[in-house]
């Protein structure tokens, strides 16, 4: 673990060379000279990992790979970051000291560099606390934040999408205070919180605020299927880990398409999209309705087989599951048309992507997860990513 000392050298290194960034032309010459100040902080046991970080980062911004905003914004946010989480020495108000210095910094240097590109930052920002949540207690946790927070800035940088400060605060704040409530309910974890902040973030974004809320649709539906007889579930060997608390991969497994469609729907404006946004929805709630609920059922068949098995098999299905998909999809279906997203041959072909993803995801459970190629959360991507193209074919078709 790094002592704050080291953080304190760490951190003023990188507070001097942003400040040179823009004056030491060409870019390989900055980077040239802080690969060589980083180097002395390498020989400080307590720092390498942070001058590692802070040498891969200098090398890609030398190549040319890195723009200065990207590179300048990520070393304040790794840096600055990790000082304030260290020095904060609480759980979970690390994780909020490292956020507020994070931002702090990454927006002073786009202020510095007269950049304006929130978005960036915020994706930016958003991604180093997450990854800080995941990797906590990896010594190589500062090497990979790095790299991640780079290249996340360096997409969004890309995609070059402009967006109001005023509506990237209120979707940060709404998004956060989802997160952060899931949290304070064990709904999610802190990884699940950050993760989930982020995909809140990008709907709303890219989208509007109804598309959370129609994601919002399926995180209730969900928790209210995990909850349903969870005592007799707990005696069965079935009810999940953790009482149902879901992380990151839990997270990005079912909304990972969601997400996709929305980022694809802002730069498009295609309706497409929206049916991709809406069939892997419908199949994420589908499925975690047809698992929670139909587990409860009478004796499950294989999907592949149609053999009885025991309940909680991956693939096993029941009448009283294949029917609580349906509902469940019908649900965020009539919420999105209630809402304005969905017209009515939308819901018709998000009822059915839903019906398709579950099944889907029973499918994958009974051939690839039973043999062990794949984890639960591989089968529920697979499932989201089916039931959304399916929605789109089904749509376009029609």
């Amino acid at each position: 673990m790094t002592k704050p000392l080291g953080l304190v050298l760490a951190s003023a290194l990188t507070l001097v060379f942003i400040g040179l960034a823009p004056l030491l032309q060409p870019a390989w010459l900055l980077s040239c000279l802080l690969i060589l100040f980083s180097l002395v902080l390498f020989l400080i046991r307590d720092t390498r990992y942070v001058s590692l970080s802070i040498i891969v980062l200098a090398a890609l911004y030398g190549l040319g790979w890195l723009s200065m905003f990207v590179f300048t914004c990520t070393l304040g946010i790794v840096v600055i970051g990790e000082l304030a989480f260290r020095l904060a020495r609480g759980e979970p108000a690390s994780y909020l000291y490292h956020l507020v210095a994070a931002i702090g910094a990454s927006f002073a240097v786009m202020l510095y560099l007269g950049y304006s590109a929130p978005l960036v930052v915020v994706m930016g920002v958003v991604v180093a606390v997450l990854l800080r949540a995941v990797l906590r207690g990896r010594d190589d946790a500062l090497m990979i934040e790095a790299l991640g927070v780079a290249m996340t800035m360096f997409l969004f940088e890309e995609i070059n999408f402009e967006v109001d400060l005023a509506i990237l605060a209120a979707a940060a704040i709404i998004a956060f205070g989802f997160g952060y409530t899931s949290y304070r309910f064990r709904v999610a974890d802190i990884s699940g919180l950050f993760s989930g902040a982020m995909i809140g973030i990008i709907l709303i974004v890219f989208a509007d605020v109804r598309w959370f809320l129609i994601m919002l649709t399926f995180f209730i539906i969900g928790a209210g299927a995990t909850r349903y007889r969870y005592g007799d579930k707990e005696m069965l060997g079935v009810a999940q880990e953790h009482g149902g608390v879901r992380g990151y991969f839990n997270v990005f497994a079912n909304g990972l398409v969601a997400t996709a469609a929305a980022i694809l729907y802002g730069v498009t404006g295609h309706a497409a999209f929206v049916a991709l946004f809406m069939g892997s929805v419908a199949s994420a709630a589908a499925d975690t309705t047809a698992s929670e609920i139909g587990v409860t059922g009478k004796t499950p068949y294989l999907i592949t087989t149609l053999q009885p098995v025991p309940r909680g098999t991956n693939g096993g299905v029941t009448l009283r599951g294949e029917v609580a998909a349906v509902i469940a999809s019908a649900i965020v279906a009539v919420t999105a048309w209630l809402m304005g997203v969905a017209d009515p041959w939308m819901v018709v072909v998000t009822v059915i992507a839903g019906f398709i993803g579950t099944n889907v995801d029973s499918l994958v459970g009974a051939t690839l997860e039973n043999s062990g190629r794949i984890g639960n959360s591989g089968t529920n991507l697979a499932a989201t990513f089916v039931g959304g193209v399916s929605a789109m074919v089904l749509y376009l078709l029609g």
